[in-house]
């Protein structure tokens, strides 16, 4: 599997000859609502303006489901899975348009090819928040989404990952990095990608403190 973290909690994942975008934020459209949330690292245009089968929003919050990034990504005619909780399908879908969406509730689960998706549980602001599980039939890829540790998620979450992506910012109903940690731990699983630092904030993948850590540049892509 190829992975590009493309900031904040945007990933892009190329497995199966498909390419599946995350929670994209590729805009400064927060800026607009809080000035102290102006981007601090450039948008790559290359992953604005890209193809995508795969649209993946885990819920519905400005910087996962972009106003100003969706429409764009939406509105190529090619063909698009698009899979999201409630609170952002009932949003993205009034595009219409060349694509499917799929209302991606809490265990529901999507396959496309050899590749399967399932939602999982997340603890946060948005009440219909998920997580989401990739199993591309050779290693499991857990990105949690934004979410707090509870107990409901480690239940929900897949049992050792070989990889699990997670916010470590600690403000806005995110884990901040020492329950980042135990969650993985909880988990166990295999290696943990710190995200949702950097662009907002002064916060670095460094500051993240694990032996399970796994730190990936932004924009630089990786066969995970």
């Amino acid at each position: 599997m190829k992975v590009t973290w493309i900031t904040q909690a945007g990933l892009v994942f190329e497995a199966d000859g498909k390419r599946i975008i995350v929670d994209p934020y590729l805009s400064d459209s927060c800026s607009k609502v809080n000035p102290k949330s102006k981007r601090r690292i450039p948008v790559d245009e290359k992953y604005l303006n890209g193809e995508y089968d795969i649209v993946i929003f885990t819920h519905d919050h400005m910087d996962h489901t972009d106003p100003e990034t969706y429409p764009v990504i939406l509105n190529k005619e090619n063909h698009k899975v698009v899979l999201a909780p409630f609170s952002s399908w009932n949003i993205v879908r009034q595009l219409k348009g060349n694509n499917n969406f799929v209302m991606f509730n809490e265990g529901t689960t999507w396959t496309e090819g050899n590749l399967k998706f399932t939602a999982v549980k997340a603890e946060h602001s948005d009440r219909e928040a998920i997580g989401v599980v990739i199993d591309d039939g050779d290693k499991i890829y857990y990105v949690t989404g934004d979410t707090l540790y509870n107990r409901k998620v480690v239940e929900s979450a897949p049992e050792s990952p070989d990889y699990m992506f997670i916010p470590v910012n600690g403000v806005g109903n995110n884990t901040n990095m020492t329950d980042a940690a135990k969650l993985a731990d909880a988990i166990d699983a295999d290696r943990v990608v710190p995200l949702h630092v950097g662009l907002f904030d002064d916060l670095r993948p460094e500051d993240f403190k694990s032996d399970r850590r796994f730190i990936m540049e932004v924009y630089k892509e990786y066969e995970l």
